[in-house]
């Protein structure tokens, strides 16, 4: 990233950390973050389950969870598949 940029590591590190951190707060706080041309960040309800411990074969109630989403946008999707455009 820094080679175009003409950021030093140090600055290049603190940017990236910055945003990852902004995503994160945003998730959390029940918000999605579109960066336009790159992707949408969101958060998935997985509903409750009974799953099963793969040693005992022990049937394992599973709780509701919120678990991070991306999906890229339609310029980086075309970006990584040429061949369907």
């Amino acid at each position: 990233m820094r080679a175009g940029s003409g950021l030093h590591h140090s600055d290049a590190e603190i940017a990236v950390e910055a945003v990852l951190e902004a995503i994160a707060n945003a998730l959390a706080n029940g918000n999605r973050v579109e960066i336009r041309g790159f992707g949408v960040f969101s958060a998935k309800e997985r509903r409750s389950r009974v799953g099963r411990n793969p040693r005992t074969g022990q049937h394992v109630p599973v709780a509701r969870k919120l678990v991070p989403m991306f999906r890229a946008s339609k310029e980086i999707r075309e970006a990584l598949n040429p061949h369907e455009v």
